[in-house]
């Protein structure tokens, strides 16, 4: 997707994406949410997998309830489903939303793969790129009888080739990733970074591919607030060791090495309080709704072709933080 010159004279995506689904509201209430999303001009929407909500059945319920909107998942885990049934996942999707549904992989985490899956994290880095791979020849209808590094797959291919292939992105954090998904995926995804990050990771890539960011907004104009709020949402993932490397990668590693310090030692308390104003603002955008979107526009001007706008509505109500951030709103 290209970008464009916004009435604000910035930069901004053609795609203009969202997470779903939302905390606190019941899936099948999400109906009227998808609906008003599209009506105020967000184009995209994109779930996740950790521990709420699987990836793909609110975006299977989207598929009929906005016939508009592109779907995307930001991801499914590369260990979490066998190699066949994740091709038969994603084939499914693609023929839900012809033209219209995206295949985030990644690696996941240790705690989500092994902790709470039962499932070996082994070379994470090579199971992606296996993946990639298996995924490339099973969507597009080849019988996959192969044995790759992490797995092996013997006389598969699958029944109901979808028409329309989905494009497969890859999650990456470090050079290794991003280079992985320069070489084999169709696109990238990107996570916790700022919008000056943005100019160190993309370069990467090595590749003109999308570039889907997931951005925490805070549409809310108490600073203090938005700052409480994000130091949580900071030390719960990085503390997580692959985005504590991811940062430390990127030059924020003595301004957060505080707060890994006591985490480590056990002061949650602490860990919190060391966590530099600075940080929070480079990584959760917050502020009006405008000031949000100029924020946003950054990111864009530097490298991503497709914002995710992942919101976080408190002290204001979530439609109100919606119409706040829709790409038309004033």
């Amino acid at each position: 997707m290209g970008c464009t010159l916004t009435e604000r004279g910035g930069m901004t995506a053609a795609t203009w994406g969202i997470t779903v689904p939302f905390d606190d509201v019941p899936l099948l209430e999400h109906r009227a949410l998808f609906e008003e999303l599209a009506q105020l001009g967000y184009t995209d929407l994109w779930s996740a997998e950790t521990d709420g909500y699987d990836g793909l059945t609110p975006l299977a319920l989207a598929s009929s309830w906005v016939p508009s909107m592109r779907l995307g998942v930001a991801i499914l885990p590369a260990f979490t489903r066998g190699p066949a049934l994740l091709a038969q996942s994603a084939a499914a999707m693609a023929d839900a939303a012809p033209g219209r549904f995206v295949l985030g992989v990644g690696t996941s985490s240790e705690v989500i793969v092994r902790r709470w899956n039962g499932i070996d994290f082994d070379e994470p880095y090579r199971r992606a790129r296996d993946v990639l791979r298996f995924l490339r020849q099973a969507l597009a209808g080849d019988r996959v009888d192969r044995t790759f590094d992490t797995f092996e797959v013997h006389g598969f291919r699958l029944t109901r080739v979808p028409e329309v292939p989905p494009p497969v992105y890859l999650a990456a954090l470090r050079p290794g990733m991003l280079r992985l998904a320069g070489r084999e995926a169709d696109g990238v995804i990107v996570n916790w970074l700022s919008a000056e990050d943005v100019s160190t990771v993309v370069p990467e890539v090595g590749a003109p591919l999308p570039v889907a960011a997931r951005i925490f907004v805070h549409p809310t104009e108490d600073a203090d607030l938005a700052r409480a709020v994000g130091r949580r949402m900071i030390a719960a993932y990085l503390n997580v060791p692959v985005y504590a490397e991811f940062h430390r990668w990127l030059g924020r590693g003595s301004a957060l090495e505080g707060m890994w310090k006591r985490w480590a030692d056990g002061d949650r308390k602490g860990a919190l309080e060391a966590i530099p104003d600075e940080v929070v603002d480079a990584l959760v955008v917050h502020g009006s709704g405008e000031a949000c979107r100029a924020q946003i526009d950054r990111y864009v001007a530097n490298g991503v072709t497709e914002p995710v706008l992942a919101v976080v509505p408190y002290g204001i109500e979530l439609g109100e933080a919606l119409r706040s951030l829709a790409p038309g709103a004033t």
